[in-house]
């Protein structure tokens, strides 16, 4: 990584993170707990990949600092609500995440389901509130980046994946079925902080919107991929979360279909084909062909 990018990366991330806060309720604001939970669930960790690729689309079509801003903190309130809910004992039960007990485990069960469909609605108030009186975000553009969103997050896109995810513990699936489920557990919301960026600068034409879907499919399947690699390889003090828990829990992988050395070069392809997908957009495109490298490259 250049280091150009590197304190773009940190300019987006921090500025994300006091967006973020600005954005949700205060933590002494009746109810207090679950506003605290929901800042504690949100802020104060993870590598904000959906705000970075937001604020990378928006800067190639030239979209406006609050609309970013707000479709930036929406969609990473989407992707920390599923990570709440997916660290339930109902569902992958987890006790930590991002170096920090879990929601569940640092409140209660109950508080932890309430904070994932507060954090979820909280996303859908903070993009309806874009400023569209300025002309900058015709409202037909912001009813448009609200539908986007909506689709990810429901059960065709994140929470369907999830679904599939949870009903093929123990099944061998075929590699078309493992990238079938990733496509909407991990590559919905990925697609769509690419596409929120890109359209709250502009209405974008057919080509320009298959080239993002081709860049958003690489990177979304790549991003998996990396994640399982390492699940198998790194430890619980790199990652974050519990190492290894896969393997433990019988899950599907690319690791588990394919192997490790060939989960690393389907990764490896995977951002050769975001790039090539960003050819017809030049120099411009240059932080989300980094962003390509990161997702593929990174440690944890």
């Amino acid at each position: 990584m250049s280091a150009a990018f590197d304190d773009w990366m940190k300019t987006v991330q921090a500025a994300s993170e006091t967006d973020m806060a600005a954005l949700l309720p205060a933590a002494d604001v009746l109810p207090a707990k679950l506003h605290a939970a929901m800042r504690y669930a949100l802020l104060g960790g993870g590598k904000r990949v959906r705000p970075l690729l937001v604020y990378a689309a928006g800067a190639l079509f030239g979209a406006a600092g609050d609309t970013l801003r707000r479709a930036a903190a929406a969609v990473e309130m989407i992707h920390a609500y599923s990570l709440v809910h997916d660290d339930m004992p109902c569902m992958d039960d987890d006790a930590l995440r991002r170096g920090k007990p879990t929601v569940h485990i640092a409140y209660d069960e109950a508080t932890a389901l309430l904070v994932g469909d507060a954090l979820q609605s909280q996303a859908f108030l903070v993009l309806a509130e874009a400023d569209v009186d300025n002309g900058a975000l015709p409202p037909a553009r912001l009813a448009a980046m609200l539908r986007l969103l909506a689709h990810a997050a429901g059960s065709a896109g994140m929470c369907g994946g999830q679904a599939i995810d949870l009903d093929s513990v123990g099944l061998s699936l075929t590699l078309p079925q493992l990238e079938q489920m990733h496509q909407l557990k991990t590559g919905a919301l990925l697609r769509a902080a690419v596409l929120l960026g890109a359209t709250a600068g502009k209405q974008l034409d057919a080509a320009e919107t298959a080239a993002l879907h081709a860049y958003a499919r690489a990177i979304g399947l790549a991003f998996q991929v990396v994640d399982d690699v390492l699940d198998a390889t790194a430890d619980s003090a790199t990652l974050g979360k519990t190492a290894g828990k896969d393997a433990a829990d019988n899950k599907p992988t690319y690791v588990s279909i394919l192997g490790l050395e060939a989960s690393r070069a389907l990764a490896e392809q995977l951002r050769l084909e975001a790039h090539a997908a960003l050819a017809s957009f030049g120099e411009k495109a240059l932080r989300l062909r980094e962003l390509a490298d990161l997702i593929v490259q990174r440690k944890a």
